[in-house]
């Protein structure tokens, strides 16, 4: 079956290279914001993050950007079958040639991670999941232009990419605020950050987050964040 049921909405994943993934639904729950009222989906794929954000921020618009034509065609039929169609909208473009004169308060992305690796023999998937060198600088670039001044920037990123767009930030004068390290498990090092970036000084917040008790065995933390969303909880 291609449709994931959420809650308050549906998930057609046919014609998406990248699936619904644990990285997605993390995001889509934990970025935050007081009050956005405009806010960014870089990389929407299913257009699951963009969803779970509309159904998070009642007030807020969403944009979303999406490089892969099927994956875009895919998610606007998602969003318009949602209850939240009003308020979401989606590009088929890059990033890099996405220009607004919008800016936003909540930029959140799922971005592809390995650079230099190995490509994926399936072109769109390989898309989805490998980020050209100077892909990391570029986006935090179209950050820099894209966000509010009290706007925040989240990322999910493995540790090496996450602390290679924390430098990348620093360029532009914007500053981490939030790190999450994301572990397996208690036993095993982050295998994840997610990372929130703002032009706003303030102090660094740390914490761990853990997915798994035992095994196939979810943490209360993982059923807490999620439990809006996922009918199992």
């Amino acid at each position: 079956m291609s449709i994931f049921k959420f809650k308050q909405f549906e998930v057609d994943q046919a014609g998406c290279a990248m699936k619904i993934n644990t990285d997605g639904v993390l995001i889509g729950a934990m970025a935050n914001h007081n009050m956005p009222k405009n806010i960014l989906d870089i990389g929407t794929g299913t257009g699951v993050i963009a969803m779970m954000l509309a159904q998070r921020f009642p007030d807020a618009n969403v944009h979303a950007v999406e490089i892969d034509e099927q994956a875009a065609k895919t998610a606007e039929r998602n969003f318009q079958q949602s209850t939240f169609n009003r308020r979401l909208t989606i590009s088929n473009t890059a990033i890099e040639e996405y220009n607004s004169a919008e800016r936003f308060d909540l930029i959140v992305s799922n971005p592809p991670f390995f650079v230099n690796d190995l490509k994926n023999e399936e072109v769109r998937k390989g898309i989805a999941r490998h980020a050209a060198e100077g892909f990391f600088s570029m986006l935090v670039k179209k950050i820099n232009e894209l966000l509010t001044a009290d706007g925040k920037a989240w990322l999910i990123l493995p540790v090496k990419q996450a602390d290679e767009v924390v430098l990348h930030a620093r360029q532009y004068g914007i500053g981490l605020l939030e790190r999450v390290h994301v572990h397996s498990d208690r036993s095993k090092p982050a295998f994840r950050q997610i990372i929130c970036l703002g032009k706003n000084n303030a102090a660094l917040q740390e914490s761990d987050f853990y997915l798994y008790e035992d095994l196939k065995v979810h943490t209360a933390e993982y059923k807490v964040l999620l439990k809006d969303f996922f009918l199992a909880y």
